[in-house]
Order: C-alpha cells, then structure tokens, then sequence
C-alpha cells in the first residue's frame, strides 16, 4: 500500500530544516524530503525517505505518485532573489514550471485518495513594489491587495504563483461542462526577511541581516550592501515555521484570502547593527551599498499589515525584536562558531 505522507520540497533549506525537525518532534507525520541535493544526515534519519532529484523533472514526480499518498505539499524550492536575477530563464522555470508541477501533482493525489491536499506555499515581500523611497516613506503597513509590482524575476515568480494557486483551489477549469472541485487547498504566506540561528544564509537580497550576525559573531569584518537606513520586516525562523504550520491545520472555513502577509518587526539595517555590536563589541560592520541591490530592498515595504492572518487563523509571532536577538539570534549563532573547524556531516 502508498503511505500517507507530506511532501517537502526545497527540504535541505532554511525554512525544510526547521519543518522537518518540526514534524519529526512534534506530530506524526511520515515526511518525504526531496532536494536537489542529498539531505543533511541529521534530516535523512528525520524523513521517512529523502529523494534527491529535480522538481522538474516530472518522471520522478510520477514515481512520487505511484509510491506515495501525498496530503500535503510544503513547496519550498526556489531559486532566491539575487541568484533569479543573474538566470531569469532559469528562475522561471525553477520557481513557476517547478510550482506548476507540483499543483498538478497535488491535484492527481486528491483525486486518487479522495481528500483535499493541503499546499502550503511560502510566498515574499519581493511581490511588492513601491516606486521610491518618498512612497516607501509615507505608505505605513502595506496590505497583500497593495503594491504588487515587482521589480524582481523572484518577485514576479513569486506573484504569479501565487494567482496560479488561487486559480488551482478556487476556479479550476471552470467553463467545464461537469465543473468539480480540483481537490487543491492552496495557502501562501507572504514572508519577510527571515534570520536564522541554525543554517547559514543561502543568497537572498534580505541576508545582510543574517551576515551582519554570521561576521559579528566569527569576528570578521563585513560591508554591508544596504545603507544603515535600508528597513523592511523581519522574522525568526521558528516563526515562520510556526506560520506555516499554523496555517496549515487552520479550517479552511476561516481563511477569508490564500494569501496572508505575517511579520514580527521591521529594524532598520543600522539598528540591526548596534544589536551586533552591542553583543560582539570586536565587530567590525560597515556599510557600502551596493547601488543594485539596495535598489531592489527599496522597493519593499518598510512593514505589512498581517492583521488578516491574525484574524483568520490566530497568527502571532513568538519573537519579537529583543527575544529574537538576545534568545535566538545572538546565543544560537555564538554555538556554530564555538565548534569552529569541525565539518557538518552530510
């Protein structure tokens, strides 16, 4: 018999990490993990299987249907921001053809077994896009109906993914003759920048808060690619996982959008530095924007307004600014860099 199992994909990222210990620790869940590379050691032992393979490849993704019973898909592959906008082509291929395979397997599972499969899809402020800093400035807590003019190929995959979900659970074929549900429950979170303790920063335009820490932390020096005035939200990772799986076991009764904005606080890049400092008084942090980058950072929104999430489905970060820095942050990246010199297993 097919096991029933959720799927992650992307799984030996930031975000698959914390959902797979996540479920490993705290439900029963049988997960499969598929990445494109093998999975970290720790994770393998966590996953009922780990695949290695390429979510466009849709052989492997038929192989995923024939063995398995999939009830929900955690999509986390993608190609971030600055590395999409050195391979557009590749960028959309991997972010939206890669998403557009996975509905399309989700919607041949509901089929099969008979059930909704949920699709959680962690969506990003890169679908924003406000014209200058003057806007930015003046426009307080940006709803998820405002701005969406992406100046990005991440934010732009990242917007259209989002209306193909909608399109998926809401309006599925819709002049057919015998119109039935697709079986799809799509549901997206729009995440800030996310700052991690456990994994090292992976290439997003929003990781110079993490590298800020990551230099501080091992007493290198770092320029930072944004001006000390550079603000958008932030969150610890835990939130986000939180989020995500929060989201996932809300009714689908409450849910009033498939798109939901969350955020925890919003520092400026200077702020974010003085907390460096004030933990690791050695650093030597300094800025020189990057004219390009910084450009793209200037067309998010400075903060979201997520009171929609917190409505329809209680959210409510555990970290604020001061716990996420002196509970999570600060003490968690000082333990990777104490064993410095020992190798992670893979």
């Amino acid at each position: 018999m097919r096991k029933p199992v959720t799927l992650i994909t992307g799984a030996n990222g930031e975000i698959g990490h914390g959902l797979i210990d996540y479920f490993a620790e705290q439900t029963h869940q049988e997960v499969v993990g598929l990445d494109l590379k093998p999975l970290d050691k720790k994770l393998r032992a966590r996953c009922s299987a780990a695949i290695v393979g390429d979510i466009l490849d849709e052989n492997l993704l038929q192989r995923l249907v024939s063995e398995y019973e999939i009830h929900a898909v955690y999509h986390l592959a993608a190609l971030l921001s600055t590395r999409a906008e050195y391979t557009p082509d590749t960028a959309h291929r991997v972010n939206v053809d890669g998403t557009l395979n996975l509905l399309k397997l989700a919607l041949e599972q509901a089929r099969w077994h008979g059930n909704p499969v949920k699709f959680l899809f962690p969506s990003s402020i890169a679908v924003y896009g406000l014209p200058d800093l003057a806007v930015k400035r003046e426009t307080e807590r940006i709803r998820e109906i405002d701005w969406n003019f992406p100046t990005t190929m991440y934010g732009c995959n990242k917007l259209y993914c989002e209306q193909l979900g909608r399109y998926f659970t809401l309006h599925y074929r819709q002049l057919s003759a015998e119109r039935v549900t697709s079986g799809v429950d799509f549901r997206a979170i729009r995440l800030p920048g996310l700052i991690s303790a456990d994994t090292l920063p992976s290439g997003g335009t929003s990781d110079y808060a993490s590298e800020m820490i990551h230099a501080g932390a091992q007493g290198r020096p770092y320029a930072c690619f944004v001006s000390a005035e550079a603000r958008i939200p932030f969150m610890a990772m835990p939130d986000a996982i939180k989020a995500l799986v929060v989201l996932a076991a809300a009714p689908v009764e409450n849910l009033t959008q498939r798109v939901y904005n969350i955020t925890a606080f919003s520092p400026s890049a200077g702020e974010i530095r003085d907390r460096v400092m004030a933990a690791f008084p050695a650093a030597e942090i300094t800025f020189e924007p990057d004219a390009p980058r910084e450009a793209i950072v200037n067309t998010w929104p400075a903060d979201v307004d997520d009171s929609p999430a917190r409505v329809d489905w209680g959210w409510q970060p555990d970290y604020d600014i001061d716990r996420a820095f002196d509970e999570y942050l600060i003490p968690g990246i000082s333990r990777l860099y104490r064993g410095a010199g020992s190798e992670t297993e893979t």
